[in-house]
C-alpha cells in the first residue's frame, strides 16, 4: 500500500471540520495530557510537530517550547491552527508533505502523533531516519498512535512504533526511555544518543 496522498486529507477536512474530534473529544484531551506529561523536560529549545492538524496539541506544545515548527499537508487546516495559536509568536507553521526535506535545524523535541500510519512502510523508514537526523543529541522524540486496525491506513500504530524502536538496538541512534500502552493507543518516548 502507498502513503496516503494530500488529496485524502483535503477530502476528509472538506467533509468535516474536525473529523477526529480533536477539539471536543475527552479521549483526545486525555491523550494530549498524557503526551505532555511524558515529556521529561520542562522546556525545549526547538520543537518540531509533524501533522499539527487543527493545532490542539500544538497549543499545548507551544507552552513547553522556546520555538516550535508545526507542519501539516492541508493549507486550510494550517490556517485554523495558526488562528488557534496566534498568541504564541514563537510558533511557525508550514505546509509540507513528508517525506520531504526537513528544515536546517537541530530540534530537541520531535512529535509524531497520530500521523505515522499514513505512510507506506518504506516512506516511514525514510521519515524515521530524516527525523532522527534532524534531532539534536539528547533530543526527545515522542510517538503517540491509535493502535486498532484502520482499513484505509497503510500501517498500524504498532507498526509505526516498531519502525522507530528498530533504531534503538545496539549502536542505533535512539534510546527507548518510556513505553506506555493504553486500550486504544500507545506512547513511546525516545532519546537521540
Amino acid at each position: 500500500m502507498t502513503s496516503l496522498p494530500r488529496a485524502y486529507f483535503e477530502d476528509v477536512y472538506r467533509a468535516n471540520d474536525d473529523p477526529w474530534h480533536f477539539e471536543t473529544s475527552t479521549y483526545e484531551a486525555e491523550k494530549y495530557a498524557a503526551t505532555i506529561a511524558a515529556l521529561p523536560r520542562a522546556r525545549y529549545r526547538s520543537g518540531y510537530e509533524v501533522g499539527c492538524s487543527l493545532g490542539v496539541l500544538t497549543e499545548r506544545l507551544a507552552e513547553r517550547c522556546d520555538r516550535l515548527l508545526a507542519v501539516d499537508t492541508v493549507s486550510s487546516v494550517l490556517e485554523r491552527a495558526k488562528a488557534r495559536c496566534r498568541r504564541f509568536t514563537h510558533v511557525r507553521f508550514e505546509e509540507t508533505h513528508l517525506p520531504a526535506a526537513l528544515p536546517d535545524d537541530a530540534f530537541d523535541l520531535v512529535v509524531l502523533s497520530e500521523v505515522g500510519y499514513y505512510f507506506a512502510a518504506n516512506a516511514l523508514v525514510t521519515v524515521a531516519h530524516d527525523l532522527v537526523a534532524a534531532m539534536a543529541p539528547g533530543g526527545h522524540l515522542i510517538l503517540v498512535h491509535w493502535t486498532p486496525f484502520v482499513p484505509d491506513y497503510p500501517l498500524t500504530g504498532d507498526q509505526v512504533h516498531e519502525t522507530f524502536l528498530a533504531l534503538t538496538g545496539s549502536g542505533g541512534p535512539l534510546e527507548h526511555l518510556l513505553g506506555r500502552r493504553e486500550e486504544t493507543y500507545r506512547l513511546d518516548l525516545l532519546e537521540r544518543r
